[in-house]
Order: C-alpha cells, then structure tokens, then sequence
C-alpha cells in the first residue's frame, strides 16, 4: 500500500539549513558534470561524424540507444542498492561520479565507432548511480515543504550541465578539436568525487534508532505494483517519457540542423544555443519548482498545470524556429520551448517522492528514468536519425532533418495528454494519504 508523506518521513538526525545548502549544491555540482558529460556529444556529432566516417543512425545510437540500454541494465539495480539501508548513498554517488568521467574522458581516444560506443557504455553505466540516491538523499534531508523547491535545486544542473556541454563542448573543439574536449570536461568529476566524499554525510549513518534492525527490503515486483496501482504515477510517467524523446531528440539534431542548414560552426552552435536553452532552462526549472511548491500544496492539480501548459505553447514556437532560415531568430524562438521544457522538474519528482514509501524513493525514481531513458534517450536521437536517412533521397542532407524536427514539434501535444491525465488523479490520490494518515495523528 502507497504510505503517506508524513508517514514516510525518515527519522533521521537534524540538519543545519547552512549544511542542507551545502548539500545542495554539491549534488547540484554532479549533476551539471552528469550532463555535461552526456550531452557534450551532441555538439561534437559532427566531426566525429566526419573524422570516424559514420553514418546518422550511428550517431542516433553513440547519443540515444546505446546509451539509454545499458543506463537502465544498471540503473534500476544501482536503485534498488540505494534503497537498502545499509547503503551509504553518497559513496555510490560518488563512485558512480568517477566512473563516468573516467569514461567521457576515454571518449577522446576513440579510434572508430566500436571504441566511442564501448566508451559512451561506461559512461552511461557511470551515470545510472547519481539521480536515483541523489533524489533519496534529499527526501531524507530537506522537509517535505521545501522539496519541490529543493529537487527543483538539483534538477538545475540538467539545463546548465546541456548549457557547459554545448558551450564548452563547441569552443574546445573549436580551439582543440573533439579529441581534447572529451579530456577536459572529463577529468573535474573524479576530483569532485573526492571532494564528496569526504563533505557529504550519509543521514543513515545518524539516525537515533541505530541500535534498530534494518527494515525488510521490499521487494521489487511490490514497488512496480506500487507505481502501477498510482495512475499519477503511470500518466507521469508516460508524460516524462514522451517529452523526454522529444527534448532528447530536438537537442542532437537541433544542433545538427543549426550546423547544416544555417552552416554555424560547432563552436557557435554550441555557444548560442547552450547560452540560450540554458538560461532558459534554469528559469524554466526554478519557476516550475516554486509554482509546485507554493500552489500544489493548496491543489496538487498545479503540480501539473505549468507543465501542461508549456507542452501546449511549444508547439507553435518550435514550429517557427524550425522554419526560418535567420538563425538567430530561430534560437529566439527557441528560449521559450527550452523554459517549458523544464518546468516539469519539481513539482513531477516532488510527486514521485511523496506518493512512495521511503524504503522505494530511489527505486521509484530509477524505474521512472528507466522509462525515460528508454524512450527518451533511447529512442529521441535514434528515431530522429532514422527518419531523417529515410527523408534524404527526397529532401537532401540539410532539409530532411529540418523535417523531422518540425513533425516531431506536433507531438508536444502528447505529453501535454498525460500530463492532463495525472492532474485529473492526483487530488484524489493526495486526498487518500491524507485520511490514511488520520488514524496516525489521532493516536
């Protein structure tokens, strides 16, 4: 049975608001590097294209299938782990940490596709230990009132981490080329990784009950049943997913699509639209984390209205960007999407972790990125790519992935469907934790 928020709320030892910021901030780190080595790729796409001599469906898979199979191989186990009491969460994330940097590093010695695609496994495998307990380790940390507003926190490394990866994935290989990009932005996560382990600490470690035995383990088929039994959950889910290979998508062939058809350099590419969508991204993140926490709590219908409503808007300005031929004004139009894109964040996860117990928060979130990734990852850049090799006889190498981008701008309509589908279950659901915690504060 789903527990509710209160009754789930962990007994763990006080933390100083100083120390929760800390720790906020240093999760925040890693999860800027935890994109920034995922999506550096994105903008280097095209001279490795050229230099290793592949193919669009290659690059589809070196950016989305490849990476999101062996994401989620790991993923859900390295979840599992971090529910089980007798885990500390911050080593896993920090040798989660050094593993994937040590990888997006290697990436730079490639010598052909079966190099760089071994080497972007490793980083994938890396990467599946950081949200999961990263979310975890927050709800054990930081109040339940406050938690939209702080995984909102931690969710802003996704748009500055897409920001440093275009940015600086483009002037390095400008000034250096991709070889040496892949190096430098490699090598801070394994010197972060120290630094976290030996700053954060582990709430496990501190809770009063020390003398306690560890409650049993849930089973995993109990926690896929617990998600399936919440239609809040499964609409989310699905609305995440979709979304997900969409942004996924729009992000690769974007920057392919700026580079062939505006003929920008990558450098450029990368500094105009990591500028952009990043400072976009960050307002889009933070917004929807205080909309989530100052109006949710009066109806969790508004956990889902600004993401509703952004899938809505970004249909017509994706459309437009795509469109025109004045580069600059398509990555204008671009800002807005990018705002919308992101302000699911805090108020979704805020959802996904107040609607499980928590010995399944970390096993929660995994299963819902295995999804994501999936679909998402998986199947965006991929799927993309495919269509767009399909379209090329008839379209030429530049307008076929002009195509498939404003085709894909359509089908923000159906995340903005699940979402709809989630917001008509979600008071109803929040409602029923409250009366099953009523007995609990009677007694």
């Amino acid at each position: 049975m789903t527990s509710s928020p209160s009754a789930s709320e962990p007994q763990s030892a006080p933390f100083s608001p100083g120390y929760r910021r800390y720790l906020l901030f240093a999760l925040l780190l890693v999860m800027i590097l935890n994109v920034l080595d995922r999506q550096v790729i994105n903008v280097l796409a095209e001279p490795i294209k050229q230099e290793l001599g592949l193919t669009d469906t290659q690059l589809g898979l070196l950016t989305g299938l490849a990476f999101a199979l062996f994401y989620n191989v790991v993923g859900i186990p390295l979840g599992r782990l971090a529910d089980n009491a007798r885990t500390n969460r911050v080593t896993l994330i920090s040798a989660s940490l050094a593993v994937w940097s040590g990888m997006t590093a290697l990436c730079g010695a490639a010598q052909s596709f079966g190099h760089i695609l071994l080497a972007r496994i490793g980083v994938a495998a890396g990467e599946a230990g950081c949200v999961p307990p990263a979310h975890s380790l927050i709800a054990d940390t930081v109040p339940l009132a406050k938690r939209a507003r702080a995984l909102a926190i931690f969710g802003l490394g996704v748009p500055i981490g897409a920001l440093l990866g275009k940015a600086m994935g483009g002037v390095l290989a400008d000034a250096f080329g991709w070889r040496s990009a892949f190096f430098i932005v490699g090598i801070p996560g394994i010197l972060l990784a120290a630094v976290l382990l030996l700053t954060v600490r582990e709430p496990r470690r501190m809770r009063v009950a020390s003398a306690a035995a560890p409650a049993a383990r849930i089973p995993l088929r109990e926690v896929v049943r617990e998600i399936r039994r919440s239609p809040v959950l499964v609409n989310l889910t699905l609305a995440v997913s979709t979304a997900s290979l969409l942004v996924t998508g729009g992000s690769v062939w974007g920057m392919v699509h700026f580079i062939r058809n505006h003929h920008l350099t990558p450098g450029t590419a990368g500094v105009w639209i990591g500028l952009s969508g990043g400072i976009a991204g960050i307002i889009g993140t933070w917004l929807g984390g205080v909309v989530a926490d100052r109006y949710g709590v009066r109806d969790p219908r508004h956990y889902m209205t600004a993401p509703i409503l952004g899938m809505i808007f970004t249909v017509p300005l994706l459309l437009l960007a795509w469109h025109t031929n004045n580069w600059m004004l398509a990555i204008a139009l671009l800002f807005l999407p990018d705002m919308f894109d992101n302000l699911y964040y805090g108020g979704v996860f805020a959802a996904v972790q107040s609607l499980v117990s928590d010995r399944t928060r970390a096993t929660a979130t995994a299963t819902m990125l295995f999804v994501m990734t999936l679909v998402g990852t998986g199947f965006g850049a991929l799927s993309f790519g495919m269509v767009s090799d399909l379209l090329k006889p008839f379209a030429g190498e530049g307008e076929s992935v002009r195509w498939v981008l404003m085709g894909a701008a359509v089908l923000y309509l159906v995340p903005a469907y699940f979402y709809w589908r989630a917001s008509r279950h979600i008071r109803r659901e929040f409602a029923s934790l409250r009366a099953a915690d009523a007995p609990l504060a009677v007694s």
